[in-house]
């Protein structure tokens, strides 16, 4: 799930106006190379946009991007509030309409209140956020290592290494994804299949596709800040039995068949 940065930089034309690369993959957690694509981007003199969304509450964002975006609900800010830091010397100009009374913005009031809350909640994070993902970082290494051994035909996907610290995806043979949410949000968990973008959609993930890992049955686990081993240990007794189900209802063959 890393993109190759050297074709990134070979895919860069004279005409390319912006280029725009995630600095964590939101639906695996991979790590992109943000530094080495952004070096490439600024030799072909195109402007970089970072979208830094799942990333922003473990650490900064290193490299020479142009641009970079942010959501604070993502790290327990108001809802509502997005970030775009634009790189001094970079020339931004706001889409839409604009009010020489406010120095070239969109009119309207900004949310003051709302924008403090998310500066503060992201600095309060930040100071927990080494030792937090630390204690993630081995609780997400725990379901990557046991979900294959008590889950038959079940595929781990995503940088074991290189991710963010939260973040762990799998998917399952002969099972059908919404099912397994539903089955396990009746026992008490809350998880996707795919990223929150678009979990909406009941289309195969294109990230997975392009992976070419498989696409079904695929189960994405963000672990909050606070999450407790026992509340771990508690998924993994129960994902077997309705992982079960569910391939039961489909008439999935059984293991070793």
């Amino acid at each position: 799930g890393r993109v190759d940065a050297g074709r990134y930089a070979g895919a860069l034309r004279a005409d390319t106006a912006l280029a725009c690369l995630q600095s964590a993959n939101h639906e695996v957690g991979t790590e992109q190379p943000v530094a080495e694509v952004a070096e490439a981007c600024r030799g072909a003199g195109v402007p970089l946009l970072v979208d830094a969304a799942q990333s922003l509450a473990w650490g900064p964002v290193d490299g020479g991007w142009s641009l970079l975006a942010a959501s604070a609900h993502k790290w327990g800010g108001p809802p509502g509030v997005g970030l775009l830091a634009v790189r001094k010397g970079v020339r931004f100009a706001p889409r839409g309409p604009a009010d020489e009374r406010e120095s070239g913005r969109a009119p309207g009031f900004p949310n003051i209140p709302a924008v403090l809350a998310a500066a503060a909640s992201l600095r309060a994070v930040r100071q927990e956020a080494e030792g937090e993902a630390v204690r993630l970082r081995a609780l997400v290494d725990r379901i990557r290592a046991r979900v294959p051994e008590v889950v038959p035909d079940v595929e781990v996907v995503g940088d074991p290494v290189r991710r963010l610290p939260h973040l762990v995806t799998f998917s399952c043979l002969y099972v059908d994804g919404e099912a397994l949410l539903h089955g396990l949000d009746r026992r008490g968990f809350s998880v996707s299949s795919g990223s929150s973008c678009t979990a909406s959609t009941l289309v195969p993930s294109h990230v997975l596709r392009a992976m070419g890992v498989l696409s079904e049955g695929n189960v994405r686990v963000s672990l909050p800040a606070g999450t407790a081993a026992e509340d771990v240990e508690r998924f993994l007794a129960v994902l077997p039995e309705t992982v079960g189900e569910v391939r039961g209802r489909l008439g999935a063959p059984l293991p070793g068949e």
